[in-house]
């Protein structure tokens, strides 16, 4: 498996929204959860409408680690939210596939991803975990709580999240380039 980067920079993140609202509300929808819940896509992907209809928390157990994880539909996409979900029945998919009653894939939502970022020229190494790494990137950058995001990703230490979101590369880079002998 590659490894993936977050999107560090907020005007590309803004870039990529614009290209997913032009190519559909289900794929913008699908960025706007990843990088505003931190949840891994499996567990995105698994949602039906009856998950996030008329809730102020999404509750689900995750696919992964089988622990129960509850997080709040926050406001920057609940009304894109709602309005998607407006006519649709509460057993549909919310990330439904246009092949047959299922989800989109894993796959497919990665091509969705890394098309889109790719029209935004985001160069760096993009994948559907790109999202869950933008979420803990950028929460980090304005709570500048480890210890919280720790909990929110179910880490087993500050380390593993500084390093997972790319915290610790950001230091080194930056403590060498400014390294003279």
């Amino acid at each position: 498996m590659e490894y993936v980067e977050p999107i560090r920079e907020r005007e590309k993140i803004e870039s990529v929204k614009r290209i997913l609202k032009c190519s559909g509300m289900r794929d913008f929808l699908l960025f706007l959860m990843g990088i505003n819940s931190g949840l891994r896509i499996s567990d995105i992907l698994k949602l039906r409408v009856s998950d996030v209809r008329n809730k102020d928390y999404i509750e689900i157990t995750e696919q992964k680690t089988g622990k129960y994880k509850r997080f709040p539909i926050t406001n920057s996409f609940k009304d894109y939210l709602n309005e998607f979900i407006f006519n649709k029945s509460p057993d549909e998919w919310l990330f439904a596939s246009q092949r047959g009653d299922k989800p989109i894939t894993r796959i497919q939502a990665y091509r969705i991803i890394n098309h889109a970022c790719q029209q935004a020229g985001i160069t760096s190494h993009i994948g559907t975990h790109t999202l869950r790494k933008t979420f803990g990137y950028h929460f980090y950058q304005e709570k500048k709580d480890i210890a919280l995001l720790q909990c929110i990703f179910n880490h087993s230490a500050p380390s593993v999240t500084l390093r997972y979101i790319g915290i610790n590369q950001d230091i080194i880079d930056s403590s060498l380039h400014s390294f003279a002998l």
